[in-house]
């Protein structure tokens, strides 16, 4: 029955392009006109484009450098494209992979614990600071460095696409935004980040780099703390913009972890892109004095964009519950930073 009722739709085209020509054979030269003139009104008719509001970007720039006198923050950079993240919403995201529940609550937590328990810090977050959305996010280490050289010798492990795909159908179910992580270890950026370029062109995925796990003088990953230079970083950058111009998209937000010193080389060097949104997030950690401490030697002092901040819910609690930042107490800091991390 369904074969005889496909023909039978088939043998009516012909009559019905024969009665559709008939049609407009029987317009008059003026109808005809009138709509050719409509439908070639709308093949050139443009969507309209969105404009960036600059006056608000300027206000809450302004309001996360929290009165800061020296100068550093905000820090002068171009407007970012319309339809950019920062600085309009805060971004508060769970950290991990699917192979370890040691690496962070993103793999430690069943799925739907997890989700629930990120939509918990979101709602705190939100009831802290009403002056901005706050938006999930799932941060996924994409690429981890290993304790094994491996089959290439580059001592980090590519996660299987599949992975990638449950993150991002899991932040689909929450309307969350995604980041790919990469610990480089013997790699590097530039080898790294086109292997995940068709998640990149996804409007809500952006990156992550982790300088702890660069190692350029061939350490093995955990003996040493890595680093990258201003060049790594920019090659990222780079990268993104590109994504972002050919594929017409919103600016991305590159996250780079950091803690010490040596882990970030030519801070004032990073470039600032309208078509991407500089991150530097504060990820050691430890009790409140310390990672205060950290926060002012190398992401105040040394100001790129945006600041972020990584909190652990178990190695920051080591010496208590109570050494676990509040949403209040880093809305205190300077700046405020506007990407929090959970790991």
């Amino acid at each position: 029955m369904k074969k005889q009722h496909r023909y039978s739709i088939i043998s009516t085209i012909p009559f019905l392009i024969s009665l559709f020509a008939s049609c407009i054979q029987a317009r008059s030269g003026e109808e005809k006109k009138a709509l050719i003139s409509n439908d070639s009104a709308i093949v050139k008719s443009e969507p309209v484009k969105k404009v960036l509001d600059t006056a608000a970007y300027d206000k809450i720039i302004n309001a996360l450098a929290n009165s800061d006198t020296t100068g550093k923050w905000p820090v002068k950079a171009p407007y970012p494209l319309p339809g950019a993240i920062l600085p309009y919403n805060r971004i508060v995201a769970f950290y991990g992979n699917l192979y370890s529940k040691k690496m962070g609550i993103l793999g430690e937590l069943p799925k739907k614990e997890m989700l629930k328990k990120l939509q918990g810090e979101v709602a705190k977050w939100q009831a802290a600071d009403t002056s901005l959305p706050v938006i999930p996010a799932l941060h996924y280490i994409a690429v981890t460095a290993q304790g094994s050289g491996g089959k290439d010798g580059k001592y980090r492990y590519r996660m299987p696409f599949n992975q990638i795909d449950t993150i991002v159908n899991w932040a689909k179910e929450i309307n969350a935004l995604v980041f790919v992580d990469i610990q480089v270890a013997h790699s590097t950026i530039k080898e790294e980040v086109p292997q995940l370029e068709k998640y990149l062109q996804m409007p809500n995925v952006n990156l992550g780099i982790d300088p702890e796990f660069s190692l350029k003088n061939g350490e093995v990953p955990g003996t040493k703390i890595g680093t990258f230079n201003a060049d790594d970083i920019n090659h990222a950058v780079d990268y993104l913009a590109d994504i972002v111009r050919k594929n017409n998209l919103p600016p991305k937000i590159l996250i780079v972890h950091r803690f010490t010193q040596g882990m970030v080389r030519g801070y004032e060097n990073i470039k600032k892109l309208p078509e991407v949104q500089v991150v530097m997030d504060m990820d050691g950690w430890g009790d409140k004095i310390l990672k205060r401490s950290t926060y002012l030697r190398y992401i105040y002092k040394e100001p790129v964009q945006f600041t972020g901040f990584k909190l652990f819910y178990h190695n920051d609690t080591k010496t208590g519950a109570d050494q676990l930042y509040t949403p209040q107490e880093l809305l205190k800091f300077t700046p405020k930073p506007i990407y929090i991390q959970y790991q």
